[in-house]
């Protein structure tokens, strides 16, 4: 099985190889032929594209984070929750387990995962939540 990722590395040769960029355009051109892209706020993206066979995926930044550069108040949560509550179509949220967002999210089905990051190579366990309108 191919390996499709592009990364960069100071200490190894790049993994891009130009023999093989028209073999690798025509694998993106074939994954993406019934692809739209928009350039949408996101609650206006879900606006646009409810329907009851619609599931939309959201993976906001972690709240009281720092480090995206995208500023996502928490006004911006509870508006997720509230489109969660009243949209057509299904959806499923990923955020941290901090009480705010338990607060935000509340009535919807909240699943707790435990995951584990790597900080610095060591491992950090920690809780996500995963809500679902469904």
């Amino acid at each position: 099985m191919a390996d499709h990722t592009f990364g960069t590395s100071t200490t190894s040769a790049p993994r891009f190889n130009l023999l093989r960029i028209e073999e690798e355009l025509s694998m993106a051109h074939l994954r993406l032929s019934r692809t739209l892209i928009e350039h949408l706020d996101w609650h206006q993206c879900i606006e646009r594209y409810d329907r009851p066979h619609t599931l939309f995926y959201c993976d906001p930044p972690y709240w009281g984070t720092e480090g995206y550069g995208v500023d996502f108040p928490i006004g911006n949560y509870v508006h997720m929750a509230e489109l969660a509550r009243s949209i057509k179509g299904k959806m499923i949220i990923s955020v941290n387990d901090i009480p705010e967002m338990r607060q935000a999210f509340n009535g919807l089905n909240i699943q707790t995962v435990d995951i584990n990051y790597s900080l610095a190579g060591k491992p950090s366990p920690r809780q996500e939540l995963v809500i679902c309108n469904f």
